[in-house]
């Protein structure tokens, strides 16, 4: 039987609890966060407390081709179980929409003042396709494994985040489109101050931020380390085939954007109509062919003397970064995610490669002159072996290869890896460009993996994840589960090649990369 002294006791409990948000009455499966801008519930996963789609950004319909702003505050409690909204793009991405500017947390405790390392990912897709909600980048394995918060994010893309808008309209550092060709890098800025902000109360420490990306999301974040604004935000970079060197000049920036403009009938002068025509046709005519280089039209981060004032490693790599360790990685066949898909490439002879080959280069090379050179090199490989090896060394490594020896010219806190095991799933594939993202996110298991959960796979799982791990914790990549591994310096070259047997080769593959070093390597598109 309840006396008034303890009811009166119950309900100054309850008013206290309720006061600081019920946190205590809370369903267990149902974990509610504090954010800056009001309270999200999110759901356990295997331990594992996860909070999805949550808005880091106001909705940029509002402010297309404008930097983003933080999003009005919140009184209710708002769900945080499903994933936001991806930016527009022309692929299948699910749920695209010009408000989407959201996150997702992986934390394995709450307000606990932990301190865990905090990895941010950056997803893939050439600036233009892409979001944070692959099951390949789902927090929960690597969360379990090494104690740290996780965090995936959709920004603006394509044409809605890079373009050329403000060479044509607005002078250097003014006007209101004046940062359009970085809107998408600033969406970038905008939740790395999210986190600054809010990762204590998900178990995370601000202080120790790392941000990593594959493809176009370690490009992104190369670029942010020449952009001065981005100071501070983070603390240790991991770019997986991210072989940003040049961003797009002004000029072609503004050449491309002039070409968009007269594919939807409108004059230069009139491009401020761009910010209210309906978002599916500018979807649409980012299917338009490029005005300077082959294939459909790019947009991407523009080196606008301002917002990004250089480009990120010409003609050397930023001072202002120099402090902040970074791994450079690649695959070691990367141009297989690309060429693989046409049969013919499996079936090429000698006199027919040269020709298939050549397109495939960004450096500009002779490339007959490269098929034979391959033949007196290697008189083993065959005419489809040459193809591959050589679209990669000709496309995609040249990039990777500028990064770890320009930063090795100002310091030593860099590292380099190649990721030599291919998949057991699809042979033919070998270790191709994205192969490396669920090694690394300890991801075998997702559906979406082509590395099997075999024995080996599983081993070179444990390698890279726990290498990201303990580079995430301390600013060097050495654990238990590799050998010894150096930094990047010239001109011992030392890079970790991750396989079943993982082991650092000084300069692997030197000779290819003497022959592709002849030429000078720009970014394609820029």
């Amino acid at each position: 039987m309840q006396t008034r002294r303890t009811v009166i006791a119950t309900a100054a409990m309850t008013g206290g609890l309720m006061a600081t948000g019920g946190a205590a009455w809370a369903d267990p499966a149902q974990p509610v966060a504090t954010t800056r801008q009001g309270r999200v519930r999110g759901y356990v996963d295997q331990g594992i407390k996860v909070f999805k789609g949550v808005r880091y950004g106001a909705d940029t319909a509002l402010r297309r081709f404008q930097p983003g702003v933080a999003p009005e505050s919140w009184s209710d409690v708002r769900e945080a179980t499903a994933y936001g909204a991806a930016s527009p793009q022309k692929s299948d991405e699910a749920n695209q929409s010009e408000d989407c500017l959201f996150l997702n947390v992986w934390t394995p405790e709450l307000r606990d003042a932990a301190k865990r390392p905090v990895m941010v990912y950056v997803h893939g897709g050439a600036h233009a396709n892409g979001s944070g909600s692959s099951p390949l980048y789902d927090g929960v394995a690597l969360c379990r494994r090494g104690d740290v918060v996780v965090v995936t994010l959709n920004h603006r893309l394509n044409m809605f985040g890079y373009n050329g808008l403000g060479q044509l309209l607005s002078p250097v550092g003014g006007g209101v489109y004046a940062k359009s060709g970085s809107v998408g890098n600033l969406d970038l800025m905008l939740a790395l101050r999210w986190v600054r902000d809010n990762i204590a109360e998900f178990g995370g420490d601000a202080d120790n931020v790392t941000v990593f990306g594959q493809s176009g999301g370690g490009a992104k974040l190369v670029t942010l380390m020449a952009m001065p604004s981005a100071a501070g935000l983070f603390h240790k970079v991991i770019t997986m085939s991210g072989q940003h060197v040049t961003a797009m000049g002004p000029q072609h920036a503004e050449l491309r954007m002039r070409a968009f403009l007269d594919h939807l009938d409108l004059t230069p002068d009139r491009a401020a109509e761009l910010a209210t025509v309906p978002m599916g046709r500018l979807v649409e005519a980012l299917s338009m062919d490029d005005p300077i280089e082959k294939g459909g039209i790019y947009f991407w981060s523009v080196m606008d003397h301002d917002t990004l004032p250089r480009h990120p490693f010409v003609p050397d790599a930023p001072r202002e970064s120099a402090h902040i360790p970074m791994i450079v990685g690649n695959t070691h066949d990367e141009a297989r995610a690309f060429t693989a898909s046409d049969e013919r490439n499996f079936s090429l002879t000698w006199d027919t490669v040269a020709a298939k080959l050549a397109p495939e280069f960004v450096v500009d090379l002779n490339a007959q002159y490269v098929v034979d050179w391959y033949r007196r090199q290697f008189p083993s490989m065959s005419p489809v072996d040459v193809f591959f090896a050589a679209a990669t060394c000709g496309r995609s490594r040249p990039g990777h290869l500028i990064q770890a020896e320009e930063r090795a010219k100002i310091g030593d806190r860099t590292w380099m890896y190649q990721l030599n095991f291919g998949s057991p799933v699809e042979p033919r594939l070998g270790a191709y460009h994205s192969f490396d993202i669920a090694l690394a996110f300890d991801n075998c298991h997702q559906p979406t993996s082509k590395t099997g959960t075999g024995p080996e796979a599983l081993r070179v799982a444990n390698a890279m994840s726990e290498t990201f791990i303990a580079f995430a914790r301390t600013g060097d990549p050495n654990n238990a589960a590799i050998p010894a591994w150096n930094p990047y310096s010239l001109p011992e070259r030392a890079t970790m090649i991750f396989d079943v047997e993982s082991r650092s080769e000084n300069d692997p593959r030197a000779a290819e990369r003497c022959l592709f070093q002849t030429a000078p390597f720009l970014k394609q598109g820029t």
